[in-house]
């Protein structure tokens, strides 16, 4: 009867040592990983991260200068010279402003006279042998543009009334105000079309 009763209580002993042999005493912890979206330290191809394009040279503080106003320009008779059938004057603007200012096309041009000044005849046409180019002109600096008006004599009668001018009224490029300046000529009231002027160009042009 003993060795039965021993080996029953063994038997117990061992069950019992198995049972608690996979636990420490210890809750168990349970271990949760998150996975970050993945990053690239490196800027896609053709890009640049963080960092502002700049084209070389260029400034956000710079402005071209404003055209200049007519107040703002004295016009008077440049180089002087005489043509086959025509005359040649050249007009030159002077900024009298303390900033730049920029001139850009065409004047127009009329002869005129009279108190008050009125125009006679037809103004000036573009001469196409000449292209605009923009003129920057600093305090005190100066542009030029060639008139070219033929004579009133090479046209008939009833073309060409003639009249004496005693001024050329200049209007500046992209201005609606004239300059008067004073020169003496002979003008065409009717169809004739003495007038020619090239675009601004930049100097006095002497």
């Amino acid at each position: 009867m003993k060795p039965f009763l021993l080996a029953t209580l063994a038997a117990v002993g061992l069950a019992t040592c198995a049972c608690s042999g996979g636990s420490s005493g210890a809750a168990p912890t349970n271990t949760v990983t998150v996975t970050a979206p993945a990053t690239s330290s490196t800027a896609p191809s053709g890009s640049q991260a963080a960092s502002p394009t700049t084209q070389p040279g260029a400034s956000t503080s710079s402005a071209a200068a404003a055209g200049c106003l007519t107040r703002y320009l004295n016009g008077s008779i440049g180089l002087t010279q005489g043509t086959a059938g025509a005359v040649e004057i050249v007009i030159v603007f002077k900024n009298l402003n303390n900033v730049p200012c920029t001139l850009y096309g065409f004047p127009g041009v009329a002869q005129a006279a009279g108190t008050p000044v009125t125009d006679i005849g037809h103004p000036s046409t573009e001469n196409p042998s000449t292209r605009r180019e923009l003129i920057t002109l600093q305090p005190g600096g100066f542009a030029n543009a060639t008139l070219q008006i033929s004579d009133a004599g090479n046209y008939s009668a009833s073309a060409c009334t003639q009249k004496p001018a005693k001024w050329l009224a200049v209007i500046p490029p992209n201005q609606t105000v004239p300059l008067y300046i004073h020169y003496s000529s002979t003008a065409c009231k009717g169809s004739a079309k003495l007038l020619t002027v090239t675009a601004v160009r930049p100097g006095n042009g002497g």
